[in-house]
């Protein structure tokens, strides 16, 4: 509670406390108060600007420079699925908790659903497309193919693209480590045993 004077019984008024907690604000991201409008205006002048209109695409995808004209909304999911037809990432919750649309971004995985199309710009995106060179599979879409792991399939390109990721990280990960990748993809058909089995099998020859 304040006293007459607009200050706590600390003694520090309301402007000071506001003032004070804005120059630590500032000190946290490292600028000097100072330096703030200059800063600020500096940021603005840079920060891309998009919208209402739809805005030019252009990214890498599968090793193929790609464009499309997108709206600003337009998530990278659906940039992929709906301009460039690419859709072995699948939509399923469409909020960032099951892992389906799981692609790479600069070798990163990340949930396409989850992140603006236009936040990809420059950027290369392998999706599980790129697992696959005509007939010949890489080894972790063959090795679910071997071991039977998967149903009805929605989850399954999430699941070997995180699975590449962890294994071209780490390619002598053991199984745990490539479980732990795929803390964030869900199988609703529950095939986990079979997973486990092709998760073996790729740690024994090395990814």
């Amino acid at each position: 509670m304040a006293n007459s004077q607009g200050k706590p019984p600390g003694g520090i008024s309301r402007r000071g406390f506001l003032t004070g907690t804005g120059a630590a604000g500032l000190a946290a991201a490292g600028l000097t108060a100072e330096a703030t409008p200059a800063a600020a205006a500096q940021a603005a002048a840079d920060a891309p600007q998009f919208g209402p209109a739809p805005a030019q695409l252009a990214l890498t995808v599968n090793g193929k420079k790609v464009t499309a004209s997108v709206e600003p909304r337009v998530t990278l999911l659906d940039a992929l699925r709906d301009y460039l037809d690419v859709t072995g990432c699948k939509r399923v919750c469409d909020r960032g908790t099951c892992g389906a649309c799981t692609v790479l971004l600069d070798g990163k995985p990340v949930y396409s659903c989850s992140m603006l199309a236009l936040g990809a710009r420059g950027k290369d995106v392998k999706s599980a497309e790129s697992l696959a060179a005509g007939d010949k599979l890489d080894p972790v879409p063959a090795a679910f193919g071997d071991c039977d792991a998967q149903q009805c399939g929605f989850c399954t390109p999430g699941f070997v693209v995180a699975i590449k990721a962890v294994l071209e990280k780490n390619p002598n990960a053991t199984p745990a480590e490539v479980e732990h990748g795929l803390a964030g993809n869900i199988c609703r058909c529950g095939t986990y045993e079979q997973m486990r089995h092709a998760i073996t099998q790729l740690c024994k020859k090395g990814g």
